[in-house]
C-alpha cells in the first residue's frame, strides 16, 4: 500500500487545507494523475499520485485542516497488490479539533481536466464540473465553459437536464452570521502573530514629495511607455537595499548571526478574494523598471487568479506594499517574517509644499517603513528611507542606477 501525504509545497508550509478530492475508493488512477486539490496559506495546489494502482480508502474529510505529513488516502500499488501492509488509523474528529463527517461525491466519469482556480470558480457558482465538455487543449475545462453552465447556456453540457431553481433563503435581520475561519484566512493569521512575537516592529514615517515622479511619468506616457509608480518604488527600494544591505538580510538566531542576502528579492503585498498573498520579484536589482512593470502586472494577475506557482511565492528578502490606490493615509505594517524590513506606500494628495522658500502646491505621498529592532536600528531605518525618497524626488537619478 502507498500513503499519500501531505507533504511541503512552499515555503514554511507547516499545514493546509482539504479542499476536494478528485477520486473515491475503488476509482483505478494513473502515475501523476490529481487526486487531491489543497489550500495552503500561499497557493491553491494539486497532490498528484505517486503511482498507478486503485484508491483503496480516503482518511480526512474535505474542508479540513491538517499538518504536513498527514496521510490523506491510501493507494495499493499496482506493483504492490500482492505485498502485505499495515493499515494506517483514520483521523478521527477529536484529533483533527473537527467533527466532520466524510461525505464524497463519486466522479461520473473519467479524470476531468481543469486547473485548481477553474474547479473554484465551479464551486463557487455550484457547477458540478463533470457535467461539462472541455473546449480547452486537450479537452480542458476552462473557466469560461464554467461561467457558460452557469448562466444556463446548453451548448457545453454533457447532458441535457432542466435545471431546477434553487430558492436562497435570506437571514433574518437579527441573525448572526459566522464566516470560516480557515485554508489562506488562517494560515495569514498565524503568520502575523509569529511576526509581532518574534519581531520587535518599529515602524518609521516619512513624507515623500512626488511631483516630479509624476511629471516623469507624463513624460514618458507622452512617449508611448506607461510605467506605474510601483515599478518605480520597487526599482528604488533595490538601489536603496544595495546600499543598506542590514534590511535586506534575516536574523538566524540559533547561529547568532545576521544573513545579508545577495539577491534583492522584493515581495509585493497584493490583495486577492482569499486574502493578502506575497509574489516576488527576483533579483529586482538587475531589472529595468519597464521590466520590473510587466512582471509586476503579470504577478498580480497570477495574484487575484489563484494561479501563482510555489516558486513565484517563494525567496522574498524585503516587502512592499502599495495600498495608495485604496485610500490610505498611514499604517503600521506587519513584517513578512523572517525578513527584517517592510515599505507601506499610502495615498498621493495635493497639498502645499516649500520649494526654494516659496509655497507651492505638490503631490506627497505618505510612507511607512517598519522593520525589526533586534537587526537595525532607527538611524539606519531613517538613512534607508532618506536614499530611498532621494530616488523617488529625483527618478532621473534611477536612470545612473540602471545596470
Amino acid at each position: 500500500m502507498l500513503e499519500v501525504k501531505l507533504h511541503d509545497i512552499g515555503e514554511g508550509m507547516t499545514e493546509g487545507e482539504i479542499l476536494h478530492y478528485f477520486v473515491k475508493p475503488g476509482d483505478k488512477v494513473n502515475r501523476d494523475q490529481p487526486l487531491i486539490e489543497v489550500q495552503t496559506d500561499k497557493v491553491t495546489a494539486e497532490l498528484p499520485s505517486p503511482a498507478a494502482g486503485v484508491v483503496k480508502e480516503i482518511l480526512v474529510a474535505p474542508g479540513t485542516t491538517v499538518k504536513v505529513g498527514t496521510t490523506l488516502l491510501v493507494i495499493e500499488s499496482e506493483a504492490m497488490a500482492a505485498l502485505p501492509v499495515k493499515k494506517p488509523v483514520p483521523l478521527r474528529g477529536e484529533e483533527i479539533g473537527m467533527q466532520k463527517q466524510l461525505v464524497l461525491t463519486p466522479p461520473k466519469g473519467g479524470r476531468i481536466l481543469a486547473v485548481p482556480y477553474t474547479r473554484k470558480i465551479a464551486r463557487e457558482n455550484g457547477v458540478d464540473i463533470e457535467q461539462l465538455i472541455g473546449t480547452g487543449p486537450g479537452g480542458r475545462i476552462t473557466e469560461e465553459d464554467v461561467l457558460r453552465y452557469a448562466s444556463c447556456e446548453p451548448a457545453q453540457l454533457k447532458k441535457e437536464e432542466p435545471e431546477i431553481p434553487v430558492m436562497k433563503a435570506k437571514l433574518p435581520p437579527a441573525e448572526r452570521v459566522s464566516i470560516p475561519f480557515k485554508g489562506r484566512r488562517k494560515q495569514i493569521a498565524k503568520k502575523m502573530v509569529h511576526s509581532l512575537k518574534t519581531i520587535p516592529h518599529v515602524t518609521h514615517f516619512e513624507e515623500i514629495d512626488m511631483t516630479e515622479l509624476l511629471q516623469f511619468r507624463k513624460e514618458l506616457k507622452a512617449l508611448g511607455q506607461n510605467v506605474s509608480a510601483a515599478a518605480f518604488f520597487i526599482k528604488a527600494a533595490a538601489i536603496a537595499l544595495q546600499d543598506f544591505p542590514v534590511f535586506n538580510a534575516k536574523l538566524d538566531e540559533e547561529n547568532e548571526v545576521i544573513l545579508l542576502e545577495q539577491e534583492k528579492n522584493i515581495g509585493l503585498a497584493a490583495d486577492s478574494e482569499d486574502g493578502l498573498i506575497v509574489p516576488v520579484i527576483h533579483r529586482a536589482e538587475t531589472k529595468t523598471i519597464k521590466q520590473i512593470h510587466s512582471e509586476m502586472k503579470e504577478l498580480t494577475k497570477k495574484a487575484q487568479e489563484n494561479k501563482l506557482s510555489s516558486s513565484e511565492l517563494t525567496g522574498g528578502t524585503f516587502t512592499i506594499s502599495n495600498v495608495g490606490p485604496l485610500g490610505s493615509i498611514g499604517a503600521t505594517p506587519v513584517i513578512n517574517h523572517p525578513e527584517t524590513g517592510l515599505m507601506a506606500f499610502h495615498a498621493t494628495k495635493e497639498k502645499p509644499v516649500v520649494k526654494n522658500g516659496e509655497i507651492v502646491i505638490g503631490w506627497v505621498m505618505n510612507v511607512s517603513m517598519s522593520f525589526d529592532h533586534r537587526v537595525a536600528d532607527g538611524a539606519h531605518a531613517v538613512a534607508f528611507t532618506n536614499r530611498f525618497k532621494e530616488l523617488i524626488e529625483n527618478p532621473k537619478l534611477l536612470i545612473l542606477e540602471l545596470v
